[in-house]
């Protein structure tokens, strides 16, 4: 992990913290690397700004995620190859963002359990690819049969291409989604299928959501 340069304190002693800004350098990192340094980071030292530079969009998404959710104002600087990833905030933000509830391990507010669905692969079982996507079409489309216990869909490897523009699934999705069903697609298998730009619903996720996920789900189910 490189990281370079305290650019100086820009905040006065709060708390018996110094509040900083640092710079994170992580190109040629894979998922979930960038965001897992990026956490390290932000558990070790009050920020309030911080730059991360990267060279994916599956990294950009989940950075800014991430970033967001702990209180920072998310801008992106892009020369086509490498993107950085800068965020802002403030010693008030540090303190609100403690006692904030993330809304995707928060309990729903409905439904007497939090189901966890992970979908990796665009067919159900082995054998006949066509029968294994009408069957996955149906079971999507009766997902909803779960009523407000199902919490999340998680979307990995082969799975992420029910999430795509030219998905048979994708409306269906889009009105789960509307529902309040969380949805994630991995960004790193949208990237090695080089679909990162066509899909079309749920948020970029990384394998440090996916396991907090699972760790909080009161029941997985695997498909």
């Amino acid at each position: 992990m490189v990281i370079s340069g305290d650019i100086g304190y820009i905040h006065p002693i709060f708390n018996g913290e110094k509040y900083m800004e640092k710079k994170l350098d992580c190109t040629a990192l894979q998922c979930p690397a960038p965001v897992l340094q990026t956490k390290e980071l932000l558990e070790k030292y009050a920020l309030t700004k911080i730059d991360v530079r990267v060279d994916n969009d599956a990294a950009v998404e989940n950075i800014s995620r991430f970033l967001s959710f702990n209180g920072f104002e998310i801008s992106v600087d892009s020369d086509g190859r490498i993107s950085t990833v800068t965020g802002r905030r403030s010693a008030e933000d540090i303190k609100a963002v403690e006692s904030k509830d993330d809304p995707e391990t928060a309990a729903p507010i409905h439904g007497a359990q939090k189901i966890l669905v992970v979908v990796s692969s665009a067919q159900v079982g082995k054998g006949d690819d066509e029968l294994g996507g009408k069957l996955m079409g149906n079971f999507i489309k009766t997902l909803k049969e779960m009523g407000s216990d199902l919490w999340q869909l998680v979307f990995v490897n082969h799975g992420v291409i029910l999430c795509t523009r030219d998905a048979e699934t994708l409306e269906d999705l889009k009105m789960l989604e509307d529902s309040g069903v969380i949805i994630l697609a991995c960004g790193a298998c949208l990237t090695h299928l080089g679909l990162m730009d066509k899909k079309a619903v749920g948020q970029t996720t990384n394998m440090l959501d996916i396991v907090t996920a699972m760790q909080l789900a009161d029941k997985v189910i695997n498909i």
